[in-house]
């Protein structure tokens, strides 16, 4: 398999701590975001919506976060990443979504550059625009995750994959975490399990 990833997309993010969780082996192709790498001809031949991340599972290329992750455990079922239960699984789905549905999209680099260099925002705008949707989302999923130690229990599920990602990002922007500590918890619980240490963005082999 490869993998077209680059070290701070959160979707590529999410891709890795899963392939990492099914231990499923893989090549990273780094694809350079802020070079404008994925508008180029090369990746455009892999992915024609010219985003990340892509997996090329050998003669097809899968595209969108989601989808691959849905791939992913349906054609490797252990360790599953929904929990048993069709309630069960529609509260996992409801955080993945207010991060994959809600959060990410207003705050991924297309929004970011439209701010800046079409509407004319400086940094300080795209800042405090980037911080209220990660605050809006994360009031929501406090309130509604139950960590123990993961987002839903004993053990790691969707939304731990989503949550992650979009944690480390938070702090990335300097957004404070203060008033969510299960959203913490839910983190730091996931740090110590090798899948996520390894997907992390510092230790890719593009990382800057």
């Amino acid at each position: 398999m490869k993998l077209y990833t680059y070290f701070r997309s959160s979707a590529a993010y999410r891709v890795r701590i899963a392939l990492n969780l099914k231990g499923v082996s893989y090549e990273a192709v780094p694809v350079n975001l802020l070079k404008g790498e994925q508008r180029g001809e090369a990746y455009g031949a892999v992915n024609p919506q010219k985003r990340l991340p892509a997996l090329d599972i050998g003669g097809t290329v899968l595209v969108q976060s989601p989808a691959i992750l849905e791939y992913l455990d349906e054609a490797y079922p252990q360790p599953p990443l929904l929990p048993v239960g069709a309630v069960n699984r529609a509260k996992v789905r409801a955080v993945a979504s207010i991060i994959g549905c809600d959060i990410h999209p207003l705050n991924n680099l297309g929004p970011l550059n439209y701010l800046k260099k079409t509407l004319g925002h400086d940094q300080q705008v795209a800042d405090e625009w980037y911080a209220h949707w990660v605050r809006e989302g994360f009031e929501a999923i406090e309130s509604m995750i139950e960590p123990g130690p993961y987002c839903f229990g004993a053990r790691v599920t969707l939304a731990d994959i989503y949550l992650v990602p979009q944690v480390f990002n938070a702090r990335r922007f300097n957004i404070s975490l203060d008033a969510y500590p299960k959203i913490v918890a839910a983190d730091a619980a996931c740090a110590e399990l090798a899948a996520f240490q390894d997907a992390a963005p510092e230790r890719q082999p593009d990382a800057v």
